[in-house]
């Protein structure tokens, strides 16, 4: 038998979970559901009037400002490395249109399905995915660029294209961090406000400091992570603080997870390397981020088994730590490190990440009202601080030329104080009444923005298949 605590109100009773109710009638029946919030996840008129302003407040600025590249350049491309100054398109304006092809997979594909793993989310995982994705590209490419008008003008290349879903996956690792607990207005108002603070930050890292970052393991993943970690923690729900009946997965939705797993390991080379100077630097980045995936992928399963029960695997570690290579190793990906180097990077990420993911989170929830859904903290922010920990290294050894150890450790705290200083003002932003917010017994079930299939709504109401992950455990 369940708890009677973990029971939920009757859809009768809650108008959150009945799509005839008014805004009205869940006024009047809010005495009638404890837990019932003061404002309506009603999101008719918020979500579309709010998706349409900042569609045609960007078709405004791209019809003044954005024009397509002709190829005469007066200066380098915006980015998260200050070398990235040769010019890619000279000689063939679409070279890099398979890298970013690749780049496009890992925002669309990779970061959607990995967010999967929710057995009664995956609509709002891969599809709200989209959506942050769509509009953060168009708002990234524009604020990225402020800083390198030509005339004028934002001139458009595939590497500038690169760029802006650079600037998305921000968004996405800080999405990871909320996910089921927010509403879609929120999110595109984080969007705004993350890609706005990210390339104010890239800015001075990359563009005022000189840093290396050409992978950005510091200006991408920890500068997401945390800034997500940030958004969460001003969003604590006291409600969730022991867990929710949807927040865990089936044996299904694993599986789908590890499609978006496969997918960016399979791409991340190309993410690492794709803005880097051709040639040899390059080379570096595709085979350092390709030897510390390897490397990283043995550690993370042989930690998996050390720390659970009877040395069985632990999906949740197979899914992420196996990544946290390619987010280590970014920062010096076009340094000569070596391959032995980026191997020793990877294995070192797999280990703290498979550990942050086993002991850690539960810390973070428990004394820290940390709520990390997807663990990004595991996978994007302690790997991230150990990139740029190797850049500062590996600049201190002298791996790159024209790179100062100092310049690499400002880098990294400008990113990681851009980071909590922006989460927690847009934590407060999207904490105000009225975004059409879930309640906590409502948190991880797409109902409540997507219109689900009668049978798969029946079968949720009547699942009683615990957590798969705590099934195990017990097992």
């Amino acid at each position: 038998l369940r708890p009677v605590a973990n029971l939920k109100p009757h859809p009768s009773l809650c108008p959150d979970h009945s799509r005839q109710s008014t805004d009205s009638e869940e006024s009047v029946r809010a005495a009638q559901c404890p837990n019932m919030p003061a404002y309506s996840t009603n999101i008719r008129l918020k979500f579309p009037i709010l998706a349409l302003i900042l569609e045609l407040v960007t078709i405004l600025l791209y019809a003044l400002f954005v024009v397509y590249d002709d190829g005469k350049t007066s200066h380098h491309e915006g980015g998260h490395d200050k070398d990235n100054s040769t010019d890619h398109h000279e000689e063939n304006p679409v070279a890099l249109y398979p890298m970013f092809q690749d780049v496009h997979v890992m925002i669309f594909i990779g970061f959607g399905f990995l967010m999967t793993f929710l057995k009664r989310y995956g609509f709002s995982s891969v599809g709200i995915n989209l959506l942050l994705a769509a509009f953060g590209l168009q708002w990234g490419l524009l604020l990225q660029n402020i800083w390198h008008l030509d005339d004028g003008k934002i001139k458009v290349s595939i590497e500038r294209m690169i760029n802006a879903d650079f600037s998305t996956a921000t968004v996405l690792i800080s999405f990871g961090a909320v996910l089921g607990k927010t509403s879609p207005v929120q999110l595109l108002i984080m969007t705004l406000l993350e890609i706005t603070t990210f390339c104010l930050n890239e800015h001075l890292a990359v563009g005022v400091l000189g840093a290396s970052d050409i992978g950005a393991s510091m200006t991408i993943h920890a500068f997401g992570a945390y800034f997500g970690l940030a958004v969460a923690r001003v969003l604590y729900r006291p409600g969730l603080r022991n867990g929710h009946d949807n927040e865990g997965s089936v044996y299904h939705s694993d599986l789908f997870a590890m499609i978006g797993t496969v997918y960016l390991w399979m791409f991340w080379p190309s993410f690492n390397s794709a803005i880097a100077k051709p040639g040899t630097p390059q080379l570096m980045a595709i085979t350092n981020t390709y030897f510390s995936l390897a490397a990283c992928a043995l550690a993370a399963y042989a930690m998996s088994s050390l720390v659970e029960h009877k040395g069985k695997l632990d999906m949740v570690h197979i899914q992420n730590a196996t990544l946290a290579g390619g987010v280590a190793v970014g920062t010096c990906a076009d340094m000569n490190i070596g391959p032995f180097g980026a191997m020793v990077i990877g294995v070192t990420a797999g280990v703290i990440s498979t550990l942050g993911f086993k002991f850690l989170s539960p810390i973070l929830a428990s004394n820290l009202g940390i709520q990390d859904t997807c663990g990004v903290h595991n996978l994007h922010g302690m790997p991230g601080i150990l990139g740029g920990l190797a850049g500062i290294l590996a600049a201190l050894l002298g791996r790159k030329e024209d790179v100062t150890p100092g310049i690499q450790a400002a880098a990294l705290a400008s990113s990681l104080g851009f980071a909590l200083v922006g989460g927690a003002i847009t934590g407060l932003i999207m904490k105000l009444p009225f975004w059409g917010q879930p309640a906590d017994q409502n948190c991880f079930d797409d109902s409540i923005y997507w219109e689900v299939p009668e049978d798969e709504e029946e079968a949720g109401e009547s699942l009683t298949q615990a957590d798969h992950s705590k099934n195990k455990a017990e097992a």
